[in-house]
């Protein structure tokens, strides 16, 4: 089961492009429950069309909830979202209704599942200092500092995962301690903790039983060719207008925010580094990409049942067309 408050949840989820947005209406409308995010660009207010937000028809047929909860220049961590997760999952159950979870972030599907492990909290001088060397150097610098001291994590991240590479040396620099190590001797430890789970907890134990989990597992050159399409029809739906606009306000937009797959490729493209067609390449390897490394967390993650789009109604107890 999962761990409190999550007990009850259901969770579709999936790689980039696979179409479990709009399954998700249609299963939250036949189960009678109500749709939490969980993709964390879709927090943002005005990034609607390169995250596919679900529009204003979607959400008259179910409420959704964490989408547009923060601005554009607010930054959320995984440990902020877990908190609005289960304040919201306590909401929909006391009104009699079961949550269901639809989005396609590892990190926060992981959380759902295992709580967070208690590493060092973040020192910001040290952060920054990292994030200017990974400017000034390149982020291959700070990933080969990385394969030195860590080559579980840097096996893991992807050279460009700034964000994540400045942690996992973030975490070195402050214990001394491997961020790998960090990780497994807490997945350990939540595997073996056996201990009552307190309804407030979000680090409880590590599930005993297979919690409710699908993700579309569509054939890889479908997958590819839908993120292609899904990209171009952005394009045609008004992204570029989308992204000058979040320049053009008061206050710039946050580093997580800045780096969302279509928002960095389009930032750019506005500022003269590439032409549109490059970035809209850019944007489509860089998804494909993504979708690889989505792929990868499911199928590694024991909880996760692969299905199609049909079968995630049977595996719920629902039938096809009723």
């Amino acid at each position: 089961m999962f761990p409190a408050p999550f007990r009850n949840v259901l969770v579709l989820t999936g790689p980039t492009g696979c179409g479990k947005t709009a399954l998700g209406v249609e299963l939250a409308e036949r189960l009678g429950a109500e749709i939490i995010s969980m993709d964390s660009m879709a927090v943002y207010r005005g990034m609607d069309i390169g995250t596919a937000k679900p529009g204003p028809q979607p959400r008259r047929r179910v409420p959704h909830h964490l989408l547009d909860v923060l601005e554009p220049w607010e930054s959320g961590s995984v440990a902020w979202w877990l908190g609005e997760a289960a304040r919201c999952v306590r909401a929909i159950e006391g009104k009699g209704k079961r949550a269901l979870f639809v989005g396609g972030t590892p990190l926060y599907l992981k959380g759902l599942l295992y709580g967070l492990f208690d590493g060092p909290p973040a020192n910001l001088d040290l952060r920054r200092r990292l994030s200017k060397e990974a400017q000034e150097a390149g982020c291959r610098a700070l990933h080969d500092r990385l394969a030195r001291v860590d080559p579980a994590a840097a096996a893991r991240l992807h050279a460009n995962d700034t964000r994540r590479i400045v942690r996992a040396l973030e975490v070195w620099e402050l214990t001394g301690r491997p961020i790998s190590a960090w990780q497994s001797q807490w997945q350990s430890e939540q595997h073996h903790n056996s201990g009552p789970a307190q309804e407030n907890e979000i680090t409880s134990s590590r599930p005993s039983a297979p919690p409710q989990v699908l993700w579309l597992d569509l054939p890889r050159a479908e997958l590819y060719a839908r993120i292609n399409q899904r990209v171009k029809e952005m394009i045609d739906a008004g992204l570029v207008q989308e992204v000058r606009a979040l320049r053009a306000l008061p206050r710039p937009i946050s580093r997580e925010a800045a780096q969302a797959l279509g928002y960095k490729e389009l930032l750019a493209f506005l500022d003269g580094q590439c032409t549109l067609d490059e970035a809209v390449l850019r944007i489509q390897t860089r998804s494909r990409n993504f979708a690889k490394r989505q792929l990868t967390w499911f199928r590694h993650l024991p909880e996760c049942r692969p299905v199609t789009a049909e079968l995630t109604f049977p595996t719920w107890g629902l039938k096809m067309g009723s």
